[in-house]
């Protein structure tokens, strides 16, 4: 479709909604296909909220469905955020009226992206997500465009800004979880209600969403495994780089003849390495491909800038009317991946011991290993003050899952020692 002018309806006025307008204000341009952007309608929950931004220009909408179906906008960008409510009711009306859709919603796209696929082929409607992943790094790009001629067998990566900050503050200042979240906060890099992000969910919602361009199947949120860092301690970053590790909250999802696995927990990763060197807000991908090899990209996660680029991007796309499948495969033939059972999982592992200082501990430890198959790569330990016991910090050799974790159940029942264990997995290098 060729036209002079796109009129935009934006929906969200927010970091990423003020930043594309003022972007669109200075570039209307800036499409290589040609044609001028224009914002012709906006819609936020509040008009009169104070803004670095003009909005008096826009037509405004109190409601974002009356927005996206407007007949005076020929693209909608949903800035607006959840998985419900208002983003979805306004994403399906948009999609139902033939209008292409722009959206950063990553907790939409990852929990209703396979009926928004079929709605949106239905149409033969655009919907496109470039800022929903990874902010302005090129991530679902990547996946959905460049590595169609190959065959992904695994993405992984450090997909929030805000936990790898956070644990980057931890090990350069030596200061407790909650300190520097407290920092966080104050610095605007986490929300006043920071669990959808230290928790995992939102790299959670981010690696199904690769996990679906990767893979070709339906975005599954559902079955991804999460933990999140606010269990994660100081005397674990310190000791964790006694061993030459640095932890970093790590998103993966793999595919092997077994099923998928799409997984967000905590990770050792060896000093040195890519993504133990990704460090503050920034974010970073590894694309493993079968005629490929190995990518890596890394850039930054969120931001005004770098967010509205990604969106900018995606409204460049809709000008040159490509058609394509929204995930990897039409939409009609997408089925939600089949689950890796947890005890099919192998890999190293470390785990962090408090035991009472006295004789015989390290025997009961290293026999209840032996008892369930788990052996040890190496062992340390080490005195620290106030630390309630003594830790000691072993790694394991490559072992199934499912028997470290019934190693670590053992050994906390055992008298000498003080506290259930901690078990972290080790990035497979």
């Amino acid at each position: 479709m060729t036209k002079d002018v796109w009129r935009i309806g934006v929906a969200g006025l927010g970091t990423v909604g003020g930043g594309l307008l003022k972007f669109l204000a200075e570039r209307p341009s800036f499409a290589p296909a040609g044609g001028k952007v224009v914002v012709t309608g906006v819609s936020a929950r509040s008009k009169s909220r104070p803004r670095d931004f003009d909005i008096s220009q826009f037509a405004w909408f109190d409601d974002p469905v009356a927005l996206a179906t407007s007949p005076d906008i020929d693209i909608f960008v949903e800035l607006v955020g959840g998985s419900d409510g208002p983003a979805k009711a306004a994403v399906e009306a948009a999609l139902k009226h033939g209008k292409p859709v722009v959206t950063a919603n990553k907790a939409l796209i990852a929990e209703h992206g396979a009926e928004l696929a079929a709605l949106a082929e239905a149409q033969n409607t655009p919907l496109l997500f470039e800022a929903a992943v990874m902010g302005g790094t090129p991530a679902v790009k990547m996946l959905r465009e460049a590595m169609v001629g190959d065959d992904v067998s695994a993405v992984a990566g450090i997909l929030n800004g805000t936990c790898n900050y956070i644990l980057t503050e931890m090990e350069a200042g030596s200061r407790p979880f909650a300190e520097v979240l407290a920092e966080a906060q104050r610095l605007g890099y986490a929300e006043a209600d920071p669990t959808m992000d230290v928790g995992g969910f939102d790299a959670a919602h981010k690696i199904s969403i690769l996990a679906a361009l990767a893979f070709g199947c339906a975005p599954n949120y559902a079955a991804a495994e999460v933990e999140g860092i606010d269990q994660i301690e100081l005397l674990d970053i310190k000791l964790a780089g006694d061993l030459g590790y640095r932890i970093r909250l790590v998103a993966q999802a793999t595919r092997s003849d077994e099923g998928v696995s799409v997984r967000v927990h905590p990770t050792l990763a060896p000093v040195g390495h890519p993504l133990a060197e990704t460090r503050g807000a920034l974010n970073a991908l590894f694309i493993e491909g079968k005629r490929i090899g190995r990518i890596f990209i890394q850039g930054p996660g969120a931001g005004s800038g770098p967010t509205a680029a990604a969106v900018a991007a995606d409204i460049a796309d809709v000008m040159t009317a490509a058609v394509r499948p929204v995930f990897q495969a039409p939409a009609a033939k997408l089925k939600p991946f089949d689950k890796i059972a947890a005890d099919h999982h192998v890999g190293k592992a470390y785990l962090r011991l408090l035991v009472k200082d006295q004789p015989g501990v390290i025997a009961a430890v290293s026999e209840t290993l032996a008892e369930v198959g788990v052996s040890i790569d190496s062992f340390l330990q080490k005195p620290v003050e106030n630390a309630g016991g003594v830790p000691i910090v072993l790694t394991t050799h490559a072992t199934p899952e499912a028997a470290i974790l019934e190693a670590a159940r053992r050994i906390g029942a055992l008298p000498a020692v003080l506290a259930p264990p901690k078990m972290l997995r080790i990035a497979r290098v």
